[in-house]
């Protein structure tokens, strides 16, 4: 019986527009809780209750934990964002990046739109890096910070479609 309510849950909180891990942490808690003749009057009652609270509070958190591993994998299979950090490595710690210029002018080659701009000044040098890497379909190479809002935002989306079809075939095999 708790299975069977455990698919409805799943099942009705996930075509309400909520995210994974909200609707894991809703049907668990609540499912427990709820018997199955009850099921259908207290999931609507906490897909708008509980659902909200936790969307804010769990969902963001557990998907941003995912977001920045899903983000370094990404790293890893994207060469240019593998390009990018290995700069920004080096900008860190050389801030004279007199040789880290000569270091970044061998990928300037590889991506053919720094192969000018890298000559430049150290600080013109680094935006300049940044628009290459811009040019190269990533937005890596802004600010770390900008690095992590921006892949957040786009693999929550990819995410959260991704599972959403993952989930849906568990629930109805549960």
């Amino acid at each position: 019986s708790r299975q069977h309510t455990h698919t409805q849950h799943t099942h009705n909180t996930h075509t309400q527009h909520t995210h994974t891990t909200h609707t894991q942490h809703t049907h668990t808690t609540h499912t427990r809780k709820t018997h199955a003749r009850t099921q259908h009057t207290h999931t609507q009652h906490t897909q708008h209750t509980h659902t909200t609270h936790t969307q804010h509070t769990r969902t963001q958190h557990t998907h941003a934990r995912n977001t920045r591993t899903h983000a370094r994998t990404h790293a890893r299979n994207t060469r240019t964002q593998t390009h990018a950090r290995h700069a920004h490595t080096h900008a860190r710690n050389t801030r004279t990046q007199a040789r880290t210029s000569k270091h970044c002018a061998t990928h300037a080659r590889n991506t053919r739109l720094t192969s000018h701009r890298t000559t430049p000044p150290r600080h013109t040098h680094a935006h300049t890096h940044t628009h290459t890497t811009q040019h190269t379909q990533h937005t890596t190479n802004t600010d770390t910070k900008t690095h992590t809002n921006t892949h957040t935002t786009h693999t929550q989306h990819t995410h959260n479609t991704h599972t959403r079809h993952t989930h849906a075939r568990n629930t109805r095999t549960h």
